[in-house]
């Protein structure tokens, strides 16, 4: 379902992706893991052109996109395949100004021209999906971390992307608001949505993901199934860098 070819992203001299080359089926979720600088929020950018790659290319659904150095991306391709994706950022981005409901209606009323009522339905049925009918005319600043994150995920789903991404959805928030997130993820992963996650967080990972890519200076180190890379890495990186996060912990896959 999303296929990425020979992905290279650079910034100036720095090159901060490398020749990645990964498939992620529908209905899976991947969690892209790795230190810190290791590209996993890069590469999740550029999967829905937040971040356009160097060079390479990208396939989401039926479209396809290549990238050169020399080659300018028009804005309606990049809109052919944003539009596929809804995005879960770190620190939640939810409009300060609007209630929980206006949050998650925001994006069908101003970008799809949905009426509001119509807009209104869908948006309650997503706050009661992610656990949060009862915030409804709650504004953000009196939510929780883990609140507002979890008004951020029915946002990304309003418009029913094919994919949703996430960008290290746990990493501000403390472990018992974590857990509420992680439920709500978890509740979306067996309901079939397909999801890509960068995330330090290797319980979230190692409890949602179908499949993990581990990322290092850019490279993939290796790729495989959740409970092979947790419980029996191939690589000698990979292995030195899940003992780091929990030399006593053993992943209940």
């Amino acid at each position: 379902m999303i296929e990425l070819s020979n992905i290279e992203k650079r910034f100036g001299e720095a090159v901060i992706l490398k020749d990645i080359s990964i498939r992620i089926p529908e209905g899976s979720v991947t969690a892209l893991v790795g230190p810190s600088g290791g590209g996993k929020s890069t590469l999740l950018r550029c999967i829905n052109l937040l971040e356009i790659p160097t060079s390479g290319a990208i396939r989401l659904g039926e479209e396809t996109l290549s990238f050169a150095p020399d080659k300018r991306t028009s804005w309606q391709a990049i809109q052919k395949i944003r539009r596929q994706t809804g995005m879960v950022f770190q620190n939640f981005q939810l409009f300060p100004h609007q209630t929980a409901i206006e949050n998650v209606m925001e994006g069908l009323v101003t970008v799809l021209k949905w009426p509001r009522e119509k807009a209104r339905e869908r948006a309650s049925e997503l706050l009661t999906k992610v656990g949060m009918s009862h915030k409804t005319d709650a504004w953000p600043s009196t939510l929780s971390g883990g609140q507002q994150q979890r008004v951020a995920i029915a946002r990304a789903l309003a418009p029913s992307p094919r994919v949703l991404l996430c960008d290290e959805p746990t990493s501000a928030l403390d472990p018992e608001l974590s857990a509420e997130v992680v439920d709500v993820l978890g509740r979306l992963a067996r309901e079939g949505t397909t999801m890509v996650m960068a995330t330090h967080d290797l319980r979230l990972a190692s409890k949602i993901a179908n499949d993990v890519v581990f990322l290092e200076a850019g490279s993939v180190v290796e790729t495989g199934s959740a409970r092979a890379i947790f419980n029996a890495p191939e690589r000698e990186r990979t292995k030195r860098f899940i003992s780091t996060i929990n030399a006593a912990h053993t992943y209940d896959i």
